[in-house]
Order: C-alpha cells, then sequence, then structure tokens
C-alpha cells in the first residue's frame, strides 16, 4: 500500500506577504514554523487557513519556490478555498501538510533536450525545476540554459504568470496564447510543432507537462506517437493528500510499472507520473 512521504509533515506557517499575478492570481508567502529540507520540484502542500474562513479540506497546491526559509506558492483564485488563501494578510496562520507526493524525475545535461510544457496555473511546479536542473540533480551533470525550452500556454497574457520569471532563468522561453495577446496565436503543442517543423528544436526530446486535462491528455497522445520520454505533474483534486480518502485516482496502463493495480493514487504516487505508467484519455 503506497504511504505518503516520510519527510510530510503537519505544520503551522504565518503568512508573510500575499502578491498579485496575473489577472486572477496570487503568489502567497509563507514562514513555516520549522526550517524545511530543500524540496524537489513539482511535490506539493495542502494549504488551509487556520480560521473559519477557509473550507474545512485544505487545498493541495505545487512548491512554487523556496528561499531563505520561506515557502511560495502560485495561487489561482477560482473557489472559496482559494479566495480565503489569496485574501489572507501578514500575520495570519496557516495550516500545511507536506511535503508530499513525488516530483520531477532528475533533470541532467547531455541526452536529449527537454522541453517543459505548461499550461495556465500548470506553470507553478516549473520555477524550481528550471533552477534545480541547472544547478545539477541527484549528482549528475547539470542541464545547460540551451538545453532547456520552456513552452508556457494560456488563454490569454493575463494568465501567463510571472513570465518574466522564466525569461530571467536564461533559458529558451515561448509564450502562446489562445487569443493570440502574447506570443504565438494558438496553443502549446501547436507551438512545439511550429519548432519541429522549422527545425529549430530536434524531434527526440524529453517532456515534461503540468497544465488543464486536455491538454496533458495531448501531451500523452503525442509523446507515445513519438516514443517520447515524458512526464506529467497532474492537477487532481485530492481531499487528504496523504493516500487515506482514495479521491485522486488514476487509470493505470496494465503494461506499465504500476500496472498490477488498475489505479494509481495521485497524492501518493504522482502527482508526477510518466507517460509509461498511466492513461488519462
Amino acid at each position: 500500500m503506497p504511504a505518503p512521504p516520510t519527510d510530510a509533515r503537519t505544520l503551522r506557517a504565518e503568512v508573510v506577504r500575499v502578491e498579485p499575478c496575473g489577472d486572477d492570481g496570487v503568489i502567497l508567502v509563507v514562514r513555516p514554523e520549522h526550517d524545511l529540507a530543500a524540496i524537489r520540484a513539482s511535490r506539493f502542500f495542502m494549504l488551509k487557513r487556520d480560521d473559519r474562513v477557509s473550507p474545512l479540506i485544505p487545498r493541495p497546491f505545487s512548491i512554487y519556490r523556496q528561499r531563505d526559509g520561506l515557502l511560495e506558492f502560485l495561487i489561482k483564485v477560482m473557489g472559496r478555498g482559494t479566495r480565503a488563501l489569496a485574501e489572507s494578510r501578514p500575520g495570519q496562520a496557516l495550516i500545511l501538510t507536506g511535503p508530499l507526493g513525488n516530483g520531477w524525475p532528475t533533470i541532467d545535461g547531455g541526452g536529449a533536450p527537454w522541453v517543459f510544457l505548461a499550461g495556465g496555473v500548470g506553470c507553478a511546479p516549473f520555477p524550481m525545476a528550471i533552477e534545480q536542473a541547472l544547478a545539477g540533480m541527484d549528482g549528475k551533470a547539470p542541464a545547460r540554459p540551451e538545453d532547456i525550452t520552456f513552452l508556457f500556454g494560456a488563454a490569454t497574457k493575463g494568465l501567463l504568470y510571472d513570465l518574466d520569471a522564466y525569461t530571467e532563468q536564461g533559458i529558451r522561453v515561448l509564450a502562446a496564447t489562445d487569443d493570440g495577446s502574447q506570443g504565438f496565436h494558438g496553443n502549446v503543442l501547436q507551438l512545439l510543432d511550429g519548432l519541429w517543423e522549422r527545425g529549430e528544436l530536434p524531434r527526440d526530446v524529453r517532456l515534461l507537462a503540468c497544465g488543464p486535462d486536455p491538454m496533458l491528455e495531448a501531451v500523452e497522445r503525442l509523446a507515445h506517437a513519438n516514443d517520447l520520454a515524458c512526464w506529467l505533474s497532474l492537477e487532481t483534486l485530492m481531499g487528504c493528500g496523504v493516500g487515506i480518502c482514495n479521491g485522486c485516482p488514476v487509470d493505470t496502463r496494465p503494461d506499465g510499472p504500476l500496472g498490477e493495480w488498475p489505479n494509481a493514487k495521485c497524492c501518493v504516487e504522482g502527482p508526477v507520473f510518466s507517460t509509461e505508467a498511466i492513461a488519462l484519455g
């Protein structure tokens, strides 16, 4: 039976600041009551305010940044739980459980280039992924800036959250919007196809993707059709985050590494899965 990670804990934290981000988002910066070891990108925390404003069930959020003893979370305001967090004031007490789940695979230098695909708030697991890749992970050679292409798509310019933060990391960053208000007029998969057609990327790449379900299903199909190594960070509804409620099942591929059971728990076996392991579409 999959279990929560051994470094996960429930702890209190204090809001340091809340920064507006994009048309409907904020960056929530908190100071946990205990220092935490370095967290792998794309792991997550369950968050709620420690008052009656937040719903009883906390909400899952990928770690956005970890620096100087602070944790940052990118939050798209969508409902009561996210609104309560976004409207927090400095000094507000929060309850955090984490870090939970697994994270991205080792992003190393050498081998096929990496292409990171983000859709809207699905950009959240990538700032730390880029930072960790360029610094070197798990004893492997660090990736070079030219090894990484970040393709960021959204419906409109105002939903390309914190776009400058990616360009400042020195990698190639290209934006796509459905309405053409910034960058390529279309989605990230069309943008990627154009890069391939023009010879601006080799056909053999390694993919990481996070975004809405239709996007991830399309990335999954692309990876299988082109025999590409690919990992998806899923944005799945969760009740507990620790594998108890069984509210976040993901279908597994019978011939894959998790195929002994028909589904996997996104909170403890994910949120990052290889496309060899799961079946979204």
